[in-house]
């Protein structure tokens, strides 16, 4: 149990750490929700891609006419398999 803290003009509650964890809230952005006989606090999930296909489009549109210098040339090289044996 906890009772609400001055903080400032505001007022807070110390969450136990155990409960942190098992809320998995630690390190997160939170959500708060009034609810009909409350509170809910609940961490605000947001998906680790969410911009990953605007990103590769800039990408690709910045670097449209450039050539690719990268070693995967060096890489594909298959002389250093002759002396394998199959």
């Amino acid at each position: 149990m906890t009772r609400l803290t001055a903080i400032g003009n505001s007022r807070g509650i110390r969450i136990p750490k155990p409960l942190i964890k098992q809320a998995k809230l630690e390190d997160r952005e939170l959500e708060l929700i009034v609810i009909d006989r409350g509170l809910l606090i609940r961490p605000i999930y947001k998906p680790s891609r969410i911009n990953w296909a605007d990103n590769i489009k800039w990408v690709l549109e910045k670097n449209i006419d450039k050539k690719d210098e990268a070693l995967l040339d060096d890489f594909l090289n298959d002389s250093d398999l002759d002396d394998w044996t199959w």
